[in-house]
């Protein structure tokens, strides 16, 4: 891809809760200039709740169609000629087909991945995402993770351009593969 259009696209960073996707894109939006948008801030914004308060009241179909909504919104902005924007998707933007059609038209994806044990260590030292995001399942953590990492490798896959490794790598390490990737560093 050349440095124009990937100026002219939005940039999607996907993957499963841990991978680095907000701190990586911290980091390459002030690398290359963009805005980053941080599509749970966004959701919790509209929502007026944090994630874990609108699973609670409301339910994950409330907060998946929140997340939808605003995920129209940035897509949109990418289509109305503006610059495109780092924007970290929540772990799970990608269960709606919409939602991958989107980011599909809208951007580039990038999609960091990392093995569960990798990520159960990396949430676990995390409480900022224990408190802000609820369990999906009845299961334990690394049993939670390996089993929706099953379900939503072939959705990430999909929706993805390129796919990073994050396992044992700084955010920093994995910025400048995504920069490579992208040839716009």
């Amino acid at each position: 891809m050349n440095r124009n259009a990937a100026l002219s696209q939005h940039i999607y960073l996907t993957g499963y809760r841990g991978t680095g996707k907000t701190s990586v894109g911290e980091i390459l939006a002030r690398r290359i200039g963009r805005p980053l948008v941080d599509l749970d801030d966004a959701v919790e914004l509209a929502a007026g709740k944090t994630i874990r308060e609108l699973f609670e009241t409301d339910g994950e179909t409330a907060f998946r169609d929140f997340e939808t909504e605003c995920l129209r919104v940035v897509a949109q902005r990418a289509d109305n000629g503006g610059v495109g924007e780092v924007i970290s998707l929540g772990g799970g933007a990608i269960l709606r087909q919409e939602n991958r059609e989107m980011i599909r038209q809208s951007g580039i994806c990038i999609w960091l991945d990392a093995d569960a044990q990798t990520l159960a260590e990396r949430i676990g030292g995390d409480e900022a995402s224990g408190q802000r995001r609820p369990a999906l399942t009845q299961y334990d953590e690394l049993e939670e993770i390996r089993q929706l990492l099953c379900q939503r490798e072939p959705l990430y896959r999909e929706a993805a351009d390129h796919r990073i490794d994050t396992a044992g790598k700084s955010v920093e390490a994995i910025a400048d593969e995504v920069e490579k990737l992208l040839e716009i560093g």
